[in-house]
C-alpha cells in the first residue's frame, strides 16, 4: 500500500525539505513564512508531518524562480485588494468549482468558514451554485467570477452592476483575484493533486 509521500503529491514526487537545491529551499522558507502559516490558522493541512509541502505548495517548490513571484502577488493580492474577504471567499469558490477542483474546494471551504460564510452556502458554491443568503454583492461576485470563468466575457448588464458594486479598482482586483486561483486550480489538475485523508 503506497504511503501518503507517494499519493499526496498526485503525479509530483513530494519534495524532501532535506533535499531541496538552494533556490527550492528559498521557495519553502518563503511559504513558510507566508502560505503555510494562513492555511493552519484557517483549518486546512498543506504539509506532512515530516515537512513535504501538499497541495498547490509542492509544485511551487519546482520552479523556483517563477514561484517566488507568484507567491509574492498572492501575498500582495491578499494585502492591497479592496474586495471584503466574504467576496474573495465566493470568488476562489466560484473558480475552485468551474475546475472542480478537490483540494482547492477543501481549503478554501475552511477559509471561508473563517470569513463567515455558511456550510450550506460552502456546499453550494463549492458545487457552482448560487446560495440564497449571501448579499447582493457577494451574489454578484459569483456571477461575474462564474460567466468569466466559464465564458471567458461578461455581458454588459452584469458588467455595469459589478461596476457600480466594485468599482473600476473593485473589478481589476477581482480579474487578479480569479486569475490567481484559476492558476492554482491548474496546478492542482496538471498534477492531479488529491485532498488530504
Amino acid at each position: 500500500m503506497p504511503d501518503e509521500h507517494e499519493t499526496l503529491g498526485g503525479r509530483l514526487p513530494l519534495l524532501d525539505p532535506q533535499t531541496l537545491s538552494a533556490e527550492q529551499r528559498k521557495v519553502y522558507d518563503l511559504l513558510n513564512e507566508t502560505m503555510l502559516p494562513w492555511a493552519d490558522i484557517s483549518g486546512f493541512q498543506s504539509k506532512t508531518e515530516g515537512g513535504r509541502l501538499i497541495g498547490p505548495f509542492n509544485p511551487i517548490l519546482f520552479s523556483p524562480g517563477i514561484s517566488r513571484a507568484f507567491i509574492q502577488l498572492q501575498v500582495d493580492e491578499a494585502k492591497y485588494t479592496t474586495l471584503s474577504e466574504r467576496v474573495r471567499q465566493v470568488v476562489i469558490l466560484t473558480v475552485g468549482a468551474v475546475w472542480q477542483s478537490d483540494y482547492e474546494r477543501y481549503a478554501h471551504a475552511a477559509v471561508a468558514r473563517k470569513a463567515g460564510i455558511s456550510e450550506e452556502a460552502i456546499r453550494t458554491l463549492s458545487a457552482g451554485g448560487l446560495p440564497d443568503e449571501l448579499d447582493a454583492s457577494e451574489k454578484l461576485a459569483q456571477r461575474y467570477t462564474r460567466q468569466l470563468s466559464t465564458e471567458h466575457r461578461v455581458d454588459d448588464a452584469l458588467y455595469r452592476d459589478a461596476e457600480q458594486a466594485f468599482g473600476h479598482e473593485g473589478l481589476v482586483n477581482l480579474a487578479y483575484l480569479a486569475g490567481i486561483y484559476h492558476l492554482v486550480c491548474g496546478l492542482l489538475s496538471s498534477f492531479e493533486i488529491p485532498v488530504p485523508a
